[in-house]
């Protein structure tokens, strides 16, 4: 996704404005962007795709906006100098039917409809559906979101609730602030008619699920084993890396769940089936917070090292919650990775973008890491991905930060046994596991 981001500047924070009506009904809607230029700017560019375009200015003057595909490029009525503070704020009509289709695991992203509001896919580059953005998944900023809805209705985003303010005129003002900087594939904003359920996770840590009316009782059971996921994850990945947690339940036949930072999306049928599959899925969003939320992907060929930790530790999870064994879940990957190398490309080398969020980035990239596991021993491994969590927290990461740290840890060199792994055509044998096969690739 080359065009995807933007350079020449940093944001410092979004303020987005979102005056909702109805489902399915544009409404009024504003992004302002705090800035600062890391080269001289006559001109730049934002991330922004449909939505009806009303006004654009710079530090309060007028500014020249024209569409080139997907992006919005902004001419400012003086330049900017290099390390000026600038501001720009976008006034738009928000169209909250904008979806765009993956013929991947994403399948349907943007704007998602509920049948009261909205919840949010924006993975992997659907942020510039919902507001003007830089959207790359290495770059993130605070964010402050202001959500004005009807009475009955409540709104949900990333972080906390600091204002929470009735208007004269019925309508309800709700005020979030992200608390971290978000990256723009993993920003949520929900409305709809929620019940707030408050609970406590490990060390006092505040758990809040933000739950459609009629879904609470069916979906309880599922959502109450949240903190039991937190206290066996941080045995294994340290401590949660965010201020709170929550599990937004989204009223949609959508059947996609997604790490949304620090409030996960989990649709209503993954927490009203069997209890298997719904705990594998609040695993999965879970780890994310860890990798993928807070060590971000520097670019989106590094995505096996977010999806590949969020399944090979799901995967650990549920091989010993009532699940299939885990060392039984990685032979069956191995088996299919040839036949996932050809199809979709090596771990960390997608073949396209329609690729990327196959099952390669998944048990495929779970396979590597369970080869790494193997390899180095089960305690150097535990140490690996502590060491990875911790040394990048809040920060970007890559593949060969990923190899230069396990060889570090491990006191070896791995790239030699890491690179056919993740890059090569073959999938290379299992250490300790001789008997294992591949199965021959079918065109």
């Amino acid at each position: 996704m080359p065009l995807d981001g933007n350079g020449g500047y940093t944001v410092r924070r979004y303020t987005l404005d979102f005056d909702w009506t109805a489902p399915r009904t544009p409404f009024a809607a504003s992004t302002t962007i705090d800035a600062t230029a890391t080269q001289a700017l006559s001109r730049f560019d934002l991330d922004f795709a449909g939505n009806a375009l009303r006004e654009v200015t710079v530090d309060g003057a007028p500014a020249r906006a024209v569409r080139d595909g997907d992006e919005l490029v902004v001419t400012p009525a003086r330049p900017i100098p290099h390390g000026g503070a600038f501001t720009v704020r976008v006034g738009y009509t928000a169209d909250p039917t904008l979806q765009r289709h993956r013929g991947d695991a994403i399948a349907e992203y943007g704007w998602v409809p509920t049948p009261d509001g909205t919840v949010l896919y924006p993975q992997p580059d659907g942020a510039k559906m919902i507001f003007p953005v830089n959207d790359h998944p290495s770059l993130r900023a605070p964010v402050t979101f202001h959500i004005t809805t009807p009475p009955g209705l409540g709104a949900v985003a990333n972080g906390k609730l600091v204002e929470h303010v009735r208007r004269p005129d019925g309508r309800v003002r709700w005020t979030y602030d992200s608390e971290h900087p978000v990256a723009a594939q993993l920003i949520q904003m929900a409305i709809g008619k929620f019940a707030f359920v408050e609970g406590t996770g490990p060390h006092g840590l505040p758990l809040q699920d933000v739950v459609p009316d009629g879904l609470v009782p069916g979906t309880k059971a599922y959502r109450a084993l949240t903190s039991e996921h937190l206290t066996w994850l941080e045995r294994r990945l340290g401590p949660y890396p965010f201020r709170r947690y929550g599990v937004l339940v989204a009223d949609t036949d959508l059947p996609v769940a997604l790490e949304t930072q620090s409030l996960s999306v989990l649709p209503r049928a993954d927490l009203l089936g069997d209890r298997i599959d719904a705990e594998r899925n609040l695993v999965h969003e879970l780890v994310h917070q860890w990798t993928g939320d807070s060590v971000a992907v520097r670019r989106w060929s590094d995505l096996w090292l977010s999806e590949g930790h969020a399944r090979f530790y799901e995967r650990l999870y549920s091989g010993t919650h009532g699940g299939e064994g885990f060392e039984s879940a990685m032979r069956t990957a191995y088996e299919r990775h040839d036949q996932w190398r050809h199809d979709d490309g090596a771990p960390a080398e997608p073949s396209s973008d329609a690729h990327l969020f196959k099952q390669m980035r998944y048990d495929g990239s779970a396979l590597v890491l369970y080869a790494l596991r193997e390899k180095v021993g089960e305690q150097t491994f535990d140490r690996i991905e502590r060491s990875w969590v911790t040394t990048y927290q809040g920060r970007a990461a890559g593949t060969q930060d990923f190899v230069a740290l396990a060889s570090g840890v491990a006191g070896q060199d791995l790239s030699a046994f890491l690179t056919p792994w993740l890059y090569g055509a073959r999938t290379p044998p299992m250490p300790g596991h001789p008997d294992w096969r591949p199965d021959p690739v079918q065109d």
